[in-house]
């Protein structure tokens, strides 16, 4: 299974480097194993598979839409990556569990805190599902905006290249100081790791999060 992997992942890689032109500035700074959970926005499909290959061979899994695996291929890719399934809309503790285990072995978790393709290339409101993993977890976070990738489809059709840009941030942790952390607290940190995201990215893709002055950092500490 691993040289299957190695051998679809490094295809793979190659491949989309020939359909795009990739300037993934920052890659290197990612650790090699975790726990880590790499959190990024989520603009199209091409964004996972660019990131993944960017990132191999550390290891690295994360959550899918559990309607994901109804597609052949996306069942037998996701399983090659061992994603795990998550059903959207509810609490999820199967996934979770899989996840605060892969963490615990040494992976990197990659999480779209949007919760679902942003289908206008802006970011919209954060779910506070990473909050819950990583404070269960005590896993520090770090952020990697992407963009450019909205456009694959589009310049796929008309045999053009794609642009396709990463930047990485500081990784952190969340710090709460003992404080009893609501439903209300979970989103206001979901909020404010958007912000560091929204700070990556081109002013025109920071959408919900274009006013980085409302950034506190107030529950963040360096990693």
């Amino acid at each position: 299974m691993n040289i299957i992997r190695w051998f679809v992942t490094t295809a793979m890689k190659l491949g989309l480097r020939v359909l795009c032109r990739v300037d993934a500035q920052g890659m290197k700074e990612v650790q090699a194993r975790g726990p880590l959970i790499v959190y990024s926005n989520h603009t199209g499909s091409i964004e996972v598979p660019l990131i993944f290959g960017e990132l191999y061979p550390r290891p690295i899994t994360g959550w899918a839409k559990i309607e994901s695996w109804d597609n052949w291929f996306l069942n037998w890719i996701y399983s090659l990556w061992t994603i795990i399934p998550i059903r959207r809309g509810e609490a999820d503790m199967t996934a979770l569990r899989k996840a605060l285990q892969a963490l615990k072995q040494g992976l990197l978790f990659g999480v779209a805190p949007e919760g679902t393709r942003n289908k206008t290339s802006k970011l919209i409101r954060a779910k506070p599902g990473v909050v819950v993993l990583a404070i269960m977890a005590n896993a520090p976070l770090i952020p990697i905006a992407n963009w450019g990738g909205e456009n694959f489809s589009a310049n796929l059709k008309k045999f053009k290249r794609t642009d396709f840009h990463t930047r990485v941030g500081r990784p952190f942790k969340i710090e709460t100081n003992g404080a009893k952390v609501t439903p209300e607290m979970r989103q206001e940190i979901a909020d404010e790791m958007m912000y560091r995201l929204a700070a990556l990215l081109p002013e025109e893709y920071r959408g919900e999060y274009s006013d980085l002055g409302k950034a506190t950092g107030k529950y963040f500490v360096n990693a």
